[in-house]
């Protein structure tokens, strides 16, 4: 059962001894309800039971639809290859760079160590390139 509080009245605030018109503690002296209806659980409603069936329904549907397919899209393949050629083709030039900055800088031969060094490293980025795209797909 509840009960309504009404807010204080105005004007002066009562002291300790002395009664309230308005109760401060309204539920203070009301019990639990002993009624053992009132403990036992809600039956299972159908309308619950048909939306769980339904949300599982389109969790599986989600999964399903986000579940990455093994080699069905030919466009990951070239796209994988694609950037083999292009990991390629940038560490050959920038690990020839690199390695060529080093030598220049410990034997004092700037810039022909970087040059060199970079020149081949095209080279070698250049024929592993060939050698990828020659081999046949899987």
């Amino acid at each position: 059962m509840l009960t309504r509080i009404t807010p204080p009245p105005k004007g002066p605030v009562p002291s300790a001894d002395s009664r309230c018109s308005w109760p401060l503690f309204p539920l203070r002296d009301q019990v639990m309800d002993d009624d053992p209806t009132a403990r036992d659980p809600i039956a299972e409603d159908a309308r619950i039971n048909a939306l769980d069936r339904r949300l599982k329904a389109a969790r599986e549907r989600e999964e399903e639809r986000n579940r990455p397919s093994a080699g069905s899209n030919p466009g990951d393949a070239n796209y994988r290859m694609g950037s083999k050629v292009l990991s390629e083709l940038i560490g050959g030039i920038g690990g020839g760079a690199l390695i060529g900055w080093v030598i220049d800088h410990f034997v004092g031969t700037s810039p022909w160590g970087l040059l060199v060094m970079m020149f081949l490293g095209i080279i070698v980025a250049f024929r592993n390139i060939i050698r990828i795209s020659n081999r046949r797909p899987e």
